[in-house]
């Protein structure tokens, strides 16, 4: 199993990622063996955006200044809560060729990170219907981790 206070957390642009920060804090604010590391993760671009004359790093510096905002949001919350700016690490990463759950656990597994926290909902009802619930897939999917999810 890997070290608890190694933790993941999958963040977005959401109000369920925002309180699954917030929550994250308040229980690990104080303790002094956290490190933390708050992922985005992206889809590939869209079918025919090639066709517009952009590139594959035009999208990723596009959805990754995006994403910037909401980082540093989620930073500032972790840094207020009594987390170590040298605690924390931030990472991008475009989902190639996998769901949004298995990019995760990749980088889950990868990173040796022992829990993995994501919001409730960070897709609309639509899209759960049609493609499942990232939060659903990682509590069925994971391994040697705990997740946590946050409504």
């Amino acid at each position: 199993m890997n070290d608890w206070r190694n933790v993941l957390i999958a963040v977005d642009d959401t109000p369920t990622s925002e309180n699954a920060i917030t929550y994250t804090a308040d229980i690990i604010g104080k303790l002094e063996a956290a490190q933390v590391c708050l992922l985005h993760i992206y889809p590939e671009p869209p079918p025919g955006y090639y066709s517009s004359g952009k590139s594959l790093d035009d999208y990723r510096r596009e959805k990754e200044e995006k994403a910037a905002g909401f980082i540093k949001r989620a930073k500032d919350i972790l840094l207020q809560s009594g987390i170590t700016r040298q605690s924390i690490i931030t990472m991008f990463h475009m989902a190639d060729h996998a769901t949004i759950s298995q990019a995760i656990l990749d980088i889950q597994t990868e990173g040796g990170y022992g829990t993995v926290i994501v919001g409730k909902r960070g897709v609309s009802k639509a899209e759960e219907f049609l493609f499942g619930s990232i939060s659903s897939a990682l509590v069925h999917h994971s391994k040697d981790c705990t997740v946590w999810v946050v409504g």
